[in-house]
């Protein structure tokens, strides 16, 4: 079968794009053809390992786990991962290459382009379809030089798009139309029809809205998509997924503080959490207090530790989690959070920010050196006796005398993390804990909840299948294979 490819590009950002690919990528998937997905250029700090020894973003992941193939650095070339907020670490076909102020890196992207023709060749060498995610908004036509994520590609590489509309944020008429309008003709003329995402109540109110986009756009209308509510249950890759709303658990046991910094990292190891019934996650903004009643604090991964420190002292969490410790609570670092639990943090060659060291929070006897290496590798061990699995994405060394009563045994490597005299803080570099069942079960046991029967990973299997046979029902998939070149 001679390889296809189409591109799903979006009017903007958190439009949907990452979650229909995933699930299209299942639903062909399920129609036996083998599916790979591409996502050119990516800006996200929730990103996952590879098995071939690199990182991208976490959606891609999902994505290739949807196409039930094992992630690969090639199926997101290009990641930027922010450190301020104007500039960014650049990962290139999984491994950093420095950093660059968004200046700085539209000269880079033309020379970027390269490598990612390189990956996506590779993909489709392997693939009877190749389903290819845009990035931001297809309007961006301030972008345009140089571009890479959207129309840049699509040109390049002469893939036809569908360009997705979100019409629970309102105006979705307004923004397709209007992506056609601003468009460059060669540009529009790569666009062969549009998706309406996120609808709710009854659909044959909007086909008159489907007629007139494609009426004034030319486009062909394939498909009007019902909100999906059971997406909260898979890994978000936009840190505006944060900004979302909880769901009310008004029969919660457990409550667990999370502080939202600027640049927090790898949030998906909360969602495990979120989906047990019993517990309540609470992610603390910046002017809120870390509450007093919480059982657990856990500081999150980060990709710039030391500002993130900063800012986590100027909004006085600082003095809050103190009086958590002093009223018995138990803290959990995570990377980065595991970072700033000990005594400093030093980064001499500014590798994220500018030279120096910085005090950390004390609460561990460890202190940290960010140099060498980062550290992308899938891993497996023991903690307190229980088996588990995740992964470790960090830049740094941490030792000291805390290291000595360490949190996990990690397989073939040996002791890993820090555990307080006291047992009630711990630091550890693992990513991916509660997504593991075993250890979950055993946090949530210490932490006084009743067991966990929740079964994780199965239930994102679930999720996608059900995503799939939602597009199955409400997208024109023959027609879609058909536009795909």
């Amino acid at each position: 079968m001679i390889t296809r490819a189409l591109m799903f590009q979006g009017t903007g950002s958190d439009v949907g794009k990452s979650l229909v690919v995933a699930g299209l990528a299942r639903a062909y998937t399920l129609r036996g053809l083998r599916v790979r997905p591409f996502k050119p250029q990516n800006m996200s700090n929730n990103a996952a390992v590879t098995p071939d020894g690199g990182e991208i973003g976490r959606a891609q992941a999902l994505q290739a786990r949807a196409a039930r193939v094992p992630p690969s650095v090639h199926m997101n070339p290009v990641l930027l991962k922010p450190q301020s907020e104007i500039g960014a670490q650049v990962v290139v076909q999984g491994r950093a290459r420095g950093t660059a102020r968004a200046s700085e890196y539209q000269a880079l992207k033309p020379a970027l382009m390269a490598a990612v023709l390189e990956s996506y060749e590779k993909l489709r060498a392997q693939a009877d379809l190749v389903l290819v995610e845009g990035a931001g908004s297809a309007s961006e036509i301030n972008l345009r030089a140089g571009d890479i994520a959207n129309m840049g590609f699509a040109r390049a590489a002469n893939v036809p798009v569908v360009l997705i509309g979100d019409i629970d944020r309102g105006g979705v008429i307004a923004s397709l139309v209007g992506t056609s309008a601003v468009l460059p003709e060669e540009d529009a003329a790569m666009i062969r029809g549009f998706l309406v995402n996120r609808f709710r109540g009854d659909p044959t109110l909007f086909a008159a809205g489907m007629d007139e986009i494609a009426r004034r756009t030319g486009w062909a209308p394939l498909g009007l998509i019902p909100f999906f509510p059971d997406a909260r249950r898979l890994p978000a890759e936009d840190a505006l997924a944060l900004d979302a709303p909880a769901q009310p658990k008004p029969d919660a046991r457990l409550r667990i503080a999370v502080p939202i910094l600027p640049r927090i990292a790898n949030f998906d190891d909360l969602d495990p959490l979120d989906a047990e019934p019993l517990v309540e996650v609470l992610r603390i903004r910046p002017g809120a207090a870390l509450p007093g009643d919480a059982d657990l604090v856990i500081l999150p991964g980060s990709k710039s530790t030391i500002a993130d420190l900063e800012d986590f002292r100027r909004h006085g969490w600082d003095i809050d989690l103190l009086a958590h410790v002093r009223r018995g609570g138990r803290v959990l670092g995570l990377c980065g959070g595991y970072q700033m639990l000990g005594h400093t943090i030093a980064d001499p060659e500014g590798l994220e920010g500018p030279p120096g060291s910085v005090a950390g929070l004390g609460l561990l006897d460890v202190e940290t050196v960010l140099a060498g290496d980062k550290r992308l590798v899938a891993i497996t061990g023991t903690a307190d006796d229980i088996a588990f699995s995740g992964y470790e994405m960090h830049m740094g060394v941490t030792r000291g005398p805390g290291r000595a009563r360490p949190f996990a045994l990690i397989d073939g490597e040996g002791p890993e993390g820090a555990v307080s005299p006291d047992g009630r803080i711990i630091g550890t570099y693992a990513h991916g804990l509660f997504a593991d069942d075993r250890q979950r079960a055993h946090w949530l046991a210490r932490l006084g909840a009743a067991p966990s029967t929740l079964a994780y990973e199965t239930g994102v299997e679930e999720t996608l299948d059900a995503l799939a046979a939602h597009l199955e029902r409400h997208v024109d998939l023959d027609r879609l294979l058909a536009l795909a070149r």
